[in-house]
């Protein structure tokens, strides 16, 4: 269900936030914890995610306490530059999807419109820290483009696909929720390889991410610290019944960009 990568990225960016050690960094329900997972919810359900999620926390707060973060130091630079490149290249081919309906290729007028305010938010992006940095590019592209989508072009009859046509995103807030499997040797055997590894991927990206935004602002920041930040938040997020994930890079530079520097 949506509404569980949506309150993943609520939780995950506040408790990374308060309990992490870069501020600049954004966490949420990455695409890199998500494919880890996967096999275990489509095998054994929402609930074994939420055990896997909640053990990952607790085995990254054991990496930070164990001060293995400082590793990360050891990666080289072009393969730091190389991780930064690919995720590029990743995200981008992963948008032409959006430019298909059906499995087809959208046609005619609906083309022209998808392809128009792509163009023109990516425009916007680029020229609106020209006019004033008080507004981030990024929210000030959606809501003028949501803007224009709603008013002159639905005048014109011009209509595009919106975030409410991909999934119904109608729910409450997130509550706290254990996770309701056997507590057994058994249901640790089945989530602890899956947890193991999405505590690994999760932590290599949240501290490449971690270096670049180091870089960036010129802050040397504590990467032990950053460990048992991101492991709190995903032992909360698994408690709260959502899919928990890691810091983004994508979402941590525009935040950098956009003169993001706190906490808040």
């Amino acid at each position: 269900p949506p509404l569980v990568g949506l309150h993943a990225a609520s939780l995950m960016c506040f408790f990374a936030a308060v309990f992490g050690a870069q501020p600049g960094v954004i966490s949420g329900a990455a695409g890199a914890t998500a494919v880890v997972l996967a096999p275990l919810v489509a095998s054994h359900g929402l609930e074994h995610l939420f055990a896997a999620v909640a053990l990952a926390g607790v085995l990254q707060v054991a990496a930070g306490v164990a001060r293995l973060g400082k590793l990360i130091r050891l990666v080289p630079r072009p393969v730091m530059l190389g991780f930064v490149n690919g995720l590029a290249l990743v995200i981008g081919m992963a948008q032409f999807e959006q430019f298909k309906a059906g499995g087809a290729w959208l046609q005619g007028p609906e083309l022209h419109t998808m392809a128009g305010m792509t163009l023109a938010t990516m425009l916007l992006l680029r020229a609106w820290p020209r006019v004033t940095r008080a507004v981030p590019a990024p929210l000030a592209s959606i809501a003028l483009m949501t803007a224009a989508a709603a008013g002159p072009l639905k005048a014109l009859g011009l209509r595009t696909r919106t975030v409410g046509d991909l999934a119904s995103i109608a729910g409450g807030l997130p509550a706290f929720h254990v996770p309701a499997v056997p507590l057994s040797p058994g249901t640790l055997a089945t989530i602890l390889p899956y947890s193991a590894a999405m505590a690994a991927v999760g932590l290599i990206e949240t501290l490449l991410t971690q270096q670049l935004v180091d870089e960036t602002t010129g802050r040397r920041t504590e990467t032990h610290t950053e460990c048992v930040g991101q492991g709190v938040a995903n032992v909360v997020s698994g408690l709260c019944g959502t899919m928990g994930g890691c810091a983004m890079i994508g979402q941590s530079v525009i935040n950098v960009n956009a003169s993001g520097r706190t906490r808040v």
